[in-house]
């Protein structure tokens, strides 16, 4: 189970805004790209800030997944694909989540360990999820703990941060559960391309006969 099945349902409600973008002359990578760029802004400006200003992370997470979400529709409905689209949407993805999970090592309980382990493990199953296009099959979505996932879990810690003025030191035990689900993301990303190539094959007649 993962946040990432609601995906085609918030597309829905995006796609007005898709076409608006498009009708300004905005492309998908300019989107894609100054998602990122915010991202790395927040990041630096949450290092050694204020806790209050932590509430900007759960603001900015939500408007990230729109983005993300308005980028993909942009490529895909709008004839803006590319192979730099592919390469910005994977590779900005994951600097984006890692510069915004990077302040809370500077908050306590929170440790280098746990929020390092996360940025790793994050990175791992992003690449997990590539590589099922590498292998094959199509790119892997599956969970537990897949972007959708993440933005929320640390949406709510940045939450914390800014009301509280310390967390409770369990929080950095979440951390750790975090990092176990992203264990479970991988070998569930890889297990699933792997059922994905090993299934049987549906010919286009077949398809064709299904729909009837």
């Amino acid at each position: 189970m993962s946040i990432y099945l609601l995906k085609s349902r918030f597309q829905k409600l995006l796609r007005p805004t898709a076409r608006f973008l498009v009708r300004s002359g905005l492309t998908a990578n300019i989107v894609t790209v100054t998602a990122c760029l915010v991202s790395f802004a927040i990041g630096a400006l949450l290092i050694r800030a204020p806790r209050q200003l932590f509430a900007i992370v759960p603001i900015w997470m939500l408007i990230r997944m729109a983005l993300n979400a308005i980028d993909g529709l942009m490529a895909r409905e709008f004839d803006q694909k590319s192979p730099l689209g592919a390469y910005l949407n994977e590779l900005s993805d994951v600097l984006a989540d890692s510069a915004l999970y990077l302040p809370f090592a500077f908050v306590v309980p929170f440790s280098w360990r746990s929020i390092g382990a996360v940025i790793l493990a994050a990175t791992i199953a992003e690449m997990a999820g590539v590589l099922g296009v590498l292998a094959g099959a199509s790119r892997r979505y599956d969970g537990p703990m897949g972007k959708s996932d993440r933005a929320l879990v640390f949406g709510i810690l940045g939450l914390a941060v800014a009301v509280t003025s310390e967390l409770p030191a369990w929080t950095n035990t979440l951390i750790w559960f975090v990092v176990l689900a992203l264990v479970l993301t991988i070998a569930n990303r890889v297990r699933g391309g792997l059922r994905e190539l090993n299934s049987p094959k549906v010919s286009p007649d077949q398809q064709n006969a299904i729909s009837e």
